[in-house]
């Protein structure tokens, strides 16, 4: 019953061609191609998964470098917990007077 999150990011290096406007474009299709292997091959329920792009603003390397860009260009999964199963898993919650 989790729900993942699948990120698409790039480097800063701007993207040109006619099938990608941007970097935006490119880390959103980065993202809907790892989904939708997830939902081909691994048949993991499609209403569970988001694709989102984050283009290159959330660098994991310097930009300034081949190999940082290189591990700008990436992919992840984030797993998602069901807020309402965590909350029931607390317990109620007492309340301060």
């Amino acid at each position: 019953d989790l729900n993942i999150m699948v990120e698409g990011h790039t480097d800063d290096i701007p993207i040109s061609g006619s099938c990608m406007k941007d970097n935006w474009d490119l880390s959103v299709k980065r993202a809907t191609a790892v989904v939708r292997v997830l939902e081909q091959e691994h048949y993991v329920v499609p209403k569970r998964m988001i694709a989102a792009g984050r283009s290159s603003y959330l660098p994991k390397a310097d930009n300034g470098t081949p190999e940082g860009r290189s591990k700008n260009r990436r992919t992840e999964i984030l797993i998602m917990p069901r807020l309402d199963q965590f909350f029931q898993l607390l317990g109620p919650v007492a309340v301060a007077d």
